[in-house]
């Protein structure tokens, strides 16, 4: 019997890029491969796609050093669902049709995260794991997310919305005092791994911040900061059916701020599983997690990020729609707690992409 191939994106046009190339090497090295057939499609930060040959190693990918292999064949995802699948370039042969049964898009942030990706496997007639179009888009959004998340009742940290053709500093400096007091947190509102995200003490740093945050697009938002434990949630399975992990997780920041360094660099942050915080604060998390997951309209996967208040109570923070799979990722940790394995979680979302019409 053949078995199903599933193609890996990884890499893209994406400030996570070498994240991406991290989530991607941990997949190929767990992936069962007596059940699926992987193939490893790197997206190089211009736009490139390349099938990487079976010769290249996971810590290749992972180390960025897989682009220059010469073995590398250029790949196209037709849109085409007569294709179902890739065409490949072979420098003698000419242009050649592989079929994918699945797509796993080891890609975070934009072009991978927001919907793109997603609209292209739509196209093509193919199953992608995670979410689909429309709330990749809107979870990848953070005004957008929130916006929908209060109106449903579901606790949220107060924000303000800045656009790079509105911005105006002093206005702002007028509001944020009433509005949501100092210190905030500036971040863009369409970019993830805390890419250009700053905590701002006073009104000194405010102009610095909102430039870094408008480098990733022509959105921000301002939010106030929120003095809780930093805990996640990971949700498996499409609306209706959906679990939580059995456990929650806690990130203690050994900075100011959980950045991208101390999420994939540095080691400079502390993981806790299970969380340190109340049974009772933690079954309502997870109650609020299952929520927000069906109100964004969430399948496959997520995870679900809150502060845990010292009273009980908690305020949702950010839904990610395609959390990393690096060996200090929250998500995977979360699920193996729970009881699977490496392997298991890999299969259970093939599997859950492929139910799907």
């Amino acid at each position: 019997m053949t078995k199903p191939v599933v193609a890996i994106l990884f890499g893209g046009v994406s400030s996570e890029h070498e994240v991406s190339c991290l989530t991607a090497a941990s997949i190929l090295e767990n992936i069962d491969r007596e059940r699926w057939a992987p193939l490893a499609i790197g997206i190089t930060k211009e736009g490139e796609w390349f099938l990487c040959h079976e010769e290249i190693s996971p810590a290749q990918i992972a180390g960025g050093s897989w682009r220059k292999d010469p073995g590398l064949r250029r790949a196209l995802l037709s849109p085409d669902r007569e294709h179902h699948g890739l065409w490949l370039f072979d420098g003698k042969a000419g242009w050649w049709r592989t079929r994918v049964d699945a797509i796993f898009p080891a890609l975070h942030g934009r072009n991978g995260e927001d919907g793109a990706v997603q609209g292209l496997a739509q196209l093509a007639g193919i199953p992608i794991v995670g979410c689909g179009v429309a709330s990749s888009a809107l979870c990848m959004d953070k005004d957008l997310a929130k916006s929908l998340l209060a109106a449903r009742g579901v606790p949220v940290a107060k924000w303000l919305t800045v656009t790079r053709d509105g911005r105006d500093d002093s206005a702002l400096l007028g509001e944020i005092p009433g509005k949501l007091g100092w210190p905030v947190f500036v971040k863009p509102a369409c970019d993830g791994s805390s890419v250009g995200v700053s905590r701002v003490n006073g009104p000194e740093g405010l102009s610095a911040a909102l430039d870094a945050a408008f480098q990733s697009g022509r959105k921000v938002i301002i939010e106030e900061a929120v003095t809780g434990a930093e805990v996640e949630c990971a949700v498996l399975g499409h609306p209706g059916r959906a679990v939580t992990s059995a456990v929650l997780g806690e990130i203690v920041p050994k900075r100011d701020l959980y950045d991208y360094e101390g999420k994939y660099l540095d080691g400079s942050t502390d993981l806790y599983i299970p969380a340190r915080i109340p049974e009772e604060q933690t079954e309502a998390i997870k109650r609020a997690a299952l929520e927000a997951y069906r109100i964004l309209e969430c399948a496959g996967l997520a995870r679900v990020d809150f502060f845990a208040l010292a009273d009980g109570s908690f305020i949702l923070n950010e839904i990610n729609t395609l959390p990393g799979f690096t060996s200090i990722s929250m998500w995977p940790k979360l699920m193996m707690a729970s009881g699977m394995t490496y392997p298991e979680i890999l299969t259970r979302l093939i599997e859950l992409a492929l139910e799907v019409d």
